[in-house]
């Protein structure tokens, strides 16, 4: 016997459900003949009549109310778990994943202001070096650090980011003293490794003609944040990023190594998720926010940088393994 037609039953269940056809027509929005069509087709195919017709008068049979009874528990289930996906869609509830050093150092700082334009939103935030399994995690969209391009996903730059050397002001002064010339500092610097920078030390040192410099870092971290503390407690000299660091080069408790070094600009925050994820609203409108704020605050260290004579390279490094 083939499989019930579901068209039929849910024109079925609709006139037994409120009694008559052409208030089932009226709410599926369709014509009572045609509510009447799928009937005798759902009648025809069981065998059996599910309705005794009494002039305009339509009352169920025994096979009809068995029918009924299994259908319109089935569809208001079906109906319920429609709902539910409809509220959740439209809701503005959304789970974030993003690196920790920039969830913490970047976007937390950042969420009074998102809260204060969306006063009813709920955010849940995943600090994790992990990306989302997006077909298995229950993750609306992430936050990464990287180049781009994610296969199978959808993703936009919201943020670029800047990369120059830096370090406390009592520590330049130790290597001033050594020396005028920058390039030498660095020879002698203790240099604070960041393990999953896009621009690390091994290539921006014969990047900028530096050669010979001790390729052993008595720091190395995994989490950019730890790397820009240690710069900024005098312990050393940090190739890192300014979305990390820029509260602390603005405060003049880290200070760039020298101005005869171009700044590495490249786009490196991406916000990341299946392009289905998009269709929400409450997911567009973050992705709106963020990447106004995103701007926004590129373009101010931009101008930071700008006004204090430092010159702006893009670039963009290949074979680049994502960072934390």
């Amino acid at each position: 016997m083939a499989d019930l037609n579901l068209n039929s039953m849910g024109h079925f269940e609709a006139v037994a459900r409120l009694g008559g056809v052409i208030k089932a027509a009226e709410e599926l929005k369709v014509t009572p003949s045609a509510v009447s069509q799928q009937l005798r087709l759902l009648e025809q195919q069981l065998g059996v009549r599910l309705f005794h017709r009494e002039k305009r008068h339509l009352s169920l049979t025994i096979d009809g109310e068995r029918l009924y009874q299994t259908a319109t528990q089935a569809f208001e289930s079906i109906r319920e778990v429609r709902n539910a996906i409809m509220r959740q869609r439209e809701s503005f509830q959304l789970s974030i994943r993003v690196s920790p050093s920039f969830g913490e150092r970047w976007l937390a700082p950042r969420l009074a202001e998102f809260s204060s334009a969306y006063p009813s939103w709920e955010l849940r935030v995943d600090a994790t070096p992990n990306f989302s399994d997006f077909e298995t995690e229950v993750i609306d969209l992430d936050l990464r650090y990287g180049d781009g391009g994610w296969a199978g996903l959808y993703s936009s730059c919201i943020l670029n980011d800047f990369i120059l050397p830096m370090c406390s002001p009592s520590y330049l002064e130790q290597l001033k003293a050594e020396s005028n010339d920058p390039r030498e500092q660095l020879l002698s610097a203790r240099l604070i490794e960041s393990s999953k920078a896009y621009f690390r030390w091994d290539y921006w040192l014969p990047r900028n003609g530096i050669q010979g410099a001790r390729m052993t870092y008595p720091f190395r971290f995994d989490r950019s944040s730890m790397s820009v503390q240690l710069a900024r407690d005098g312990a050393g000299v940090v190739l890192e990023s300014t979305t990390i660091a820029f509260e602390d080069l603005a405060a003049g408790s880290l200070v760039p190594i020298s101005k005869e070094f171009d700044v590495i600009e490249f786009p490196g925050y991406w916000l990341v998720c299946p392009s289905r994820h998009m269709n929400r609203r409450a997911v567009r409108l973050f992705s709106e926010w963020v990447s106004h704020v995103g701007t926004r605050d590129a373009e101010r260290v931009r101008t930071f940088l700008a006004e204090r004579g430092f010159r702006t390279t893009l670039e963009r490094r290949p074979n680049f393994i994502a960072r934390d």
